[in-house]
């Protein structure tokens, strides 16, 4: 195991769809370590349609859980690719282990940086959230526990639409996010957004308190995002009172949790943080003496 440190309408038809079964990860070619949870048990209906953005037809993939584990709660993920590139079947593999563990998982489209400019991204993002949301019944799931899920640039619309207070989220997972706007202005804002503009474009300063929960993830040898923005981030985040950990993993780069071993790892982290603070909410005592002690401290 790897170390890490730190802790549209209400009645909308779900739309087109093929529905496929998971057999599990080997039906994916994934090594045997992919297969340490019930993902043989997932089911996956693909290319729902959950509305429009702009001129664009926004679909998803629903992967919902093996019967008699269903949480009653739904992560909505966005895949990365520096904003321009990637699609929702990028990320299923990364999706099979949290959904395994009880939850509905929606794999989302968004219009890429060269169909729609920002905030395009935030607009489809909150499109999905509504069709969940206005779907609850029929995925099984409960409207008010909707978390939302992002991979680097996917991370970044993760992190922004947790900050919209329209957006009703539960909680907020971001592996390896982009933090930061500017390195992506050019292709992602419309021509001519000045300096201010890049900066609202930026997650970071929208965190404020009554932020949703939020658990980050990154790999310490991580050269595309540099970890150390995560560790901002995770002080943004504790200076607005929020709660939330930060996940760090030594000796892994970029997208880490490509690696069956990695995806198992973090979807068990994930499930731990979801339990405590949104299925069976818990708060821990400070630390004292044991009861009926002697006086004496921690050696």
């Amino acid at each position: 195991m790897p170390v890490y440190n730190s802790p549209m309408s209400k009645h909308m038809p779900m739309g087109r769809r093929t529905f496929v079964g998971v057999g599990g990860a080997a039906a994916l070619g994934l090594p045997l370590a992919a297969q340490t949870s019930n993902t043989a048990g997932v089911k996956v209906e693909k290319d729902v349609v959950v509305g429009k953005g702009g001129d664009t037809e926004l679909h998803c993939d629903i992967y919902r859980p093996p019967a008699g584990t269903e949480k009653r709660m739904a992560l909505v993920h966005f895949h990365g690719g520096g904003f321009a590139r990637g699609s929702k079947e990028a990320i299923s593999a990364k999706v099979l282990p949290i959904t395994a563990r009880g939850y509905v998982s929606i794999a989302a489209q968004y219009r890429l940086s060269g169909v729609g400019k920002w905030p395009a991204q935030v607009e489809d993002a909150k499109t999905h959230i509504r069709w969940v949301r206005a779907n609850a019944t029929r995925l099984g799931i409960d409207p008010k526990n909707i978390a939302i899920v992002g991979y680097s640039a996917g991370g970044h619309i993760a992190l922004y639409t947790a900050s919209e207070a329209d957006a009703q989220l539960a909680a907020c997972i971001a592996f390896y996010p982009a933090t930061d706007a500017k390195p992506y202005a050019a292709a992602l804002l419309p021509a001519g957004s000045d300096e201010a503009a890049i900066a609202n474009a930026s997650p970071v300063p929208h965190i404020k308190e009554g932020y949703p929960p939020t658990v980050v993830y990154h790999g310490l040898s991580d050269v595309t995002v540099a970890p150390e923005s995560s560790q901002r981030l995770l002080g943004a985040l504790r200076a607005a009172k929020v709660p939330s950990e930060l996940h760090t993993f030594d000796g892994v780069p970029h997208e880490f949790d490509q690696h069956p071993e990695f995806a198992e790892s973090c979807a068990s982290i994930t499930d731990f943080f979801l339990e405590r603070h949104i299925l069976h909410p818990k708060t821990y005592p400070p630390f004292g003496p044991p009861a009926g002690g002697g006086g004496r401290g921690p050696a």
